[in-house]
């Protein structure tokens, strides 16, 4: 079935906005006559029947965060509110499981808060702080409790899972909302915390790789691919991901972790430990293209790897967009991002190499081919440590001290015979 793609007029949204009001108003009537008849095991929310409790419900468990700033600021709570459809192109996941990246950390510190503000307010019309009280957590694997009018592609009970872009509340709760085109059918052949641990990382390197760097499966076979810190999150998936479309994989990570990633298919491992790591790279064959995980100082040297004059590539992760925006605010830092970026792109592509950043997008059709792969077994998932709901803390501060081999996830829920 394809995908739905949500693409509508302003008369028929008015339409469907005035169906949607019926629809609610219709839904609080058979609420009232439920209570009234002494109905205590069941609800009636937005017309559809949920076992649930005596009442609609408004709030749930969830960490959140009030302020921003170290691992103190992690506070639970079972009054969260509850997530709503405000759009016709929503639906409502109750969470299973939830997947923490090193974003999660750096947004509890206000990483990247003046984007996201703008994203979530872009007329700005609401007061500094408004995003608070704050729900973390970038990935989720669950089942569809509520679909709104217009979700074509999805039906309550499915089992999804979603990479959640980073303006929107997170999976450290109960439930979350999203829009449909975020959100793809989980692969049968993974539990929901082995689904945890892959949407936002293969999000990011699809992203990168695909969208970015014109990496497809028909165009990789034999292409000479660097990952620079390929035991991570989104390392780890990058490997497999050209590696199962033919390409020869060059990995660095540090000696104890050789075993890992060659275990996830790479050809050749750079053990950045044993010396100047630009200086064992520059002895190989130069590449096609390279994959920069790590940032700092990395983009001095690592063009010089690639293969000049042949349309190669050097995507980085690690790019300056946010704090250029924190720094100087959103118009001043979109300027001074676009000036460094096209001064960048324009010096290399004077040595005939191109010159690119790369990003997270939330997809759901990228999620579907990532989920075709998994089931083919071309890609697993990369679970380092399991945490529950109650340690959340805890979890943070694994990932916050780094040198991960592969995924941090926490289980919200277990089971799926509740729904």
């Amino acid at each position: 079935m394809s995908r739905y793609i949500f693409n509508i007029h302003t008369d028929v949204f008015f339409m469907l906005k005035m169906a949607s009001l019926r629809h609610l108003v219709h839904s609080r009537v058979l609420l009232h006559l439920s209570e009234s008849l002494g109905v205590r095991s069941s609800v009636f929310r937005c017309g559809r029947l949920l076992s649930t409790s005596s009442r609609c419900r408004t709030v749930m468990p969830a960490w959140v965060i009030d302020k921003y700033g170290s691992n103190e600021v992690l506070r639970f709570t079972k009054n969260a509110s509850f997530p709503i459809i405000s759009y016709p192109n929503e639906l409502i996941i109750k969470v299973f499981a939830a997947g923490l990246n090193p974003i999660d950390v750096a947004m509890r510190g206000g990483y990247g808060a003046a984007t996201w503000s703008m994203k979530r307010d872009p007329l700005n019309i609401k007061q500094t702080g408004s995003e608070f009280p704050l729900i973390l957590g970038r990935d989720v694997s669950g089942v569809v409790m509520e679909c709104g009018l217009d979700v074509k592609y999805f039906r309550e009970g499915d089992e999804v899972w979603a990479a959640i872009p980073p303006w929107k509340q997170g999976s450290l709760a109960e439930f979350v909302v999203l829009s449909a085109n975020e959100v793809s059918h989980k692969p049968k052949s993974l539990s929901h915390v082995e689904a945890a641990a892959i949407p936002y990382v293969a999000a990011t390197a699809w992203s990168a790789l695909v969208n970015t760097g014109g990496l497809r499966k028909d165009n990789c076979a034999n292409k000479r691919i660097l990952i620079l810190g390929g035991s991570g999150g989104v390392g780890t998936f990058a490997v497999q991901m050209v590696k199962s479309w033919g390409a020869h994989v060059t990995v660095t990570c540090s000696q104890n972790a050789e075993r890992f990633v060659r275990g996830l298919g790479a050809d050749h491992v750079v053990d950045y430990t044993a010396g100047p790591v630009e200086e064992l790279l520059s002895v190989l064959e130069k590449f096609d293209l390279i994959l920069d995980n790590i940032g700092g100082d990395t983009e001095h040297w690592a063009l010089k790897l690639l293969k000049p004059w042949s349309g190669a590539k050097y995507i980085t992760l690690v790019t300056p967009f946010l704090q250029n925006t924190d720094r100087l605010g959103v118009a001043d830092g979109m300027m001074q991002t676009a000036a460094t970026v096209a001064t960048k792109t324009f010096k290399h592509l004077m040595k005939g190499v191109h010159y690119r950043w790369g990003f997270f997008a939330p997809s759901g059709p990228a999620l579907d081919e990532i989920r075709d792969m998994v089931d083919a077994k071309q890609v697993r998932a990369v679970v380092e440590e399991t945490f529950s709901f109650s340690q959340v803390p805890q979890a943070f501060e694994k990932v916050e001290k780094g040198h991960n081999r592969g995924k941090t996830v926490v289980q919200i829920n277990k089971g799926g015979d509740d729904v």
